[in-house]
C-alpha cells in the first residue's frame, strides 16, 4: 500500500505551537533530537506493509529521509486539496493503487508495527473508508494529561486517530468532495460534523443516544459509503501534537524510550 504524510501545517503567531515553530513548518519541530514528521517517516520506512511515501507540504530539501520511494508535493493551501493531490500522486506513480493509507505527520509515537496492524485489519473487509478511534480509557492510561477532545457516544467515548486508510474513489469522485470539505473543516469539533451530517444527528449526541454503531449508519449514508471503524488498542495514532504541553509530553515519552 502507498501512504501520504501530511505536513503542510505552518502555526501562525496566534496559534499555540508558534513560539515552538517560529514561522517553520510544524512536522520539521524537534520531538526527541528528530523533526516530528521524521518519527512517521521511520514508521512507514520500517512497516512491511508500505511501498512508497508521499510528503505533502515539505520541500524535497526538507532533509528528512525515507527507505521507502519517497515523493513531495507542495503545500496546496487546504487539507482536502493537499489530500486530493496527494492521491492523484500516488495513482501517477501507481496506477494500479486501489487503497491509500494517509498519515499526519504530527504523531510520532506511532511505529512500524502499529502501521503493519492498521493495514492488515483493514484489508480484511472492503469499505471505502477506515477511520481509527482510540477510547477514552486507551488515551488516558498511554497519555495522562494529554486532554484530547472525546466524542461521547452511549458505548463509549472516543477521539479521532490520524491515519486512515480510504479507497482511491474517495477523492477521485466529484460527488464526495463537497461533504469531505465541509466535515475536513470541522475536524477538530465533532458537534460540528454532527451537524454537518444531520440536525438528528446532533440532537442524539448532544442528548448522548448515539452509539458507534449509529453514528456509522448515519455517516456512511449521508455520504452514501461503505465504511468502517478501526478501533486502536494503541492511544499513540490519536496523539497528535496540537498544544505546547502535548508536545511536551511526546518529546518527554519518545526520549524515554531512547534512553532504555
Amino acid at each position: 500500500m502507498d501512504a501520504i504524510v501530511m505536513a503542510g501545517g505552518i502555526p501562525k503567531p496566534d496559534e499555540p505551537l508558534y513560539k515552538y515553530t517560529q514561522g517553520i513548518s510544524k512536522a520539521l519541530v524537534d520531538v526527541a533530537g528528530k523533526p516530528m514528521i521524521q518519527w512517521v517517516l521511520n514508521a512507514l520506512s520500517e512497516s512491511n506493509r508500505i511501498d512508497s511515501v508521499t510528503i505533502i507540504g515539505l520541500p524535497e530539501d526538507s532533509g528528512v529521509t525515507c527507505q521507502k520511494p519517497l515523493y513531495c508535493v507542495p503545500n496546496q493551501g487546504g487539507m482536502l486539496d493537499n489530500i486530493v493531490t496527494g492521491v492523484d500522486k500516488v495513482l501517477e506513480n501507481n496506477p494500479e493503487a486501489e487503497y491509500i493509507l494517509t498519515a499526519s505527520s504530527d504523531i510520532p509515537g506511532i511505529s512500524s508495527n502499529m502501521v503493519d496492524w492498521l493495514v492488515d485489519t483493514a484489508m480484511q473487509t472492503q469499505h471505502d473508508i477506515y477511520y481509527g478511534i482510540v477510547k477514552r480509557e486507551t488515551m488516558e492510561a498511554r497519555y495522562p494529561g494529554a486532554n484530547r477532545t472525546f466524542t461521547k457516544l452511549t458505548d463509549m467515548h472516543v477521539c479521532g486517530a490520524d491515519i486512515h486508510i480510504a479507497h482511491k474513489s474517495m477523492t477521485t469522485d466529484p460527488e464526495h468532495l463537497a461533504m469531505w470539505e465541509e466535515l475536513v473543516g470541522k475536524r477538530k469539533s465533532p458537534l460540528k460534523q454532527a451537524a454537518s451530517i444531520g440536525f438528528l444527528t446532533l440532537l442524539l449526541l448532544l442528548m448522548g443516544r448515539l452509539s458507534l454503531e449509529g453514528a456509522v449508519e448515519r455517516v456512511t449514508k449521508r455520504l452514501n459509503i461503505t465504511g468502517r471503524p478501526i478501533i486502536w488498542e494503541h492511544a499513540e495514532p490519536a496523539m497528535d501534537i496540537d498544544k505546547p504541553h502535548q508536545l511536551e509530553i511526546l518529546r518527554a515519552d519518545l526520549e524515554a524510550q531512547a534512553a532504555v
